[in-house]
């Protein structure tokens, strides 16, 4: 009982953070590995109970949609799905014991998101991206969505405000659809490769998609800063506990 109600907690919160601020696998995948699922099935079903409810936060949030330093979802869905198509693929092919060490640095990476505006800001001064360089980048991060999954909303954000001078709350609806298409294409694959957890990922599924219907109705009462760093702060705690346990390992 004590699983299906952490499982619940945590699906909950991770579809709420996904719709508010991204950072939603820093709790539910390390809910599904507390559980007892190995690091690449705890990933992977993690993937699929969350994809549901970044739909939902998408449809919430719908009309809000806007285009990203000037680019449109016409052209970022097919880059950002075929970037998450890659990262599936090559988390199928990576082995557990070195999956078990990329973990912790992937999360450390997610971290890039505390530079906040000013970084942003300084950037936007000094270097001038183009279309085709932003969509290089969008097609990496895409992958890494892919490969892990765990806060690529995050990294989006964190890319997206170095080139676009729209607050944070401009860019959610958007981000939250780039997310979730990249995530589309990791469930499949997970899904048709057989390496998910049924009765976990449902649990967690189900409040994940009530946590991310009502965290995006509610988002914008919310302001970015206090946002920002709630994701942060716990983004820190989840990452040092990984490598925690990866030098225990």
């Amino acid at each position: 009982m004590w699983h299906s109600l952490l499982l619940l907690c945590a699906g909950l919160l991770a579809g709420t953070m996904n719709a508010v601020a991204g950072g939603g696998s820093f709790v539910g995948f390390p809910a599904m590995v507390l559980v007892g699922l190995p690091p690449i099935v705890a990933n992977a079903s993690n993937t699929v109970a969350l994809c549901p409810g970044t739909f939902a936060s998408t449809w919430a949030r719908r009309h809000d949609l806007r285009d990203v330093a000037g680019i449109g979802p016409g052209v970022m869905v097919p880059v950002t799905l075929a970037g998450g198509l890659v990262g599936a693929i090559l988390l199928l092919v990576t082995p557990t014991s070195d999956f078990d060490i990329v973990i912790p640095w992937l999360l450390l990476a997610t971290l890039t998101f505390a530079a906040g505006r000013g970084l942003g800001d300084w950037l936007r001064q000094r270097v001038t991206i183009g279309p085709v360089s932003f969509l290089a980048i969008q097609f990496v991060l895409s992958i890494y969505g892919g490969y892990f999954g765990g806060a690529v909303g995050l990294m989006m954000m964190a890319a997206w405000s170095l080139l676009d001078g729209a607050d944070l709350g401009a860019l959610a609806p958007m981000r939250t659809m780039m997310a979730t298409v990249a995530n589309v294409a990791a469930v499949v694959c997970f899904i048709l490769a057989g390496v998910v957890r049924w009765p976990e990922l449902l649990t967690m599924m189900v409040a994940a998609i009530a946590g991310g219907y009502f965290g995006a109705r509610y988002a914008r009462m919310l302001p970015p800063p206090v946002l920002r760093w709630f994701v942060v702060g716990l983004s820190a705690l989840v990452t040092a506990s990984f490598f925690r346990r990866m030098l225990a390992g």
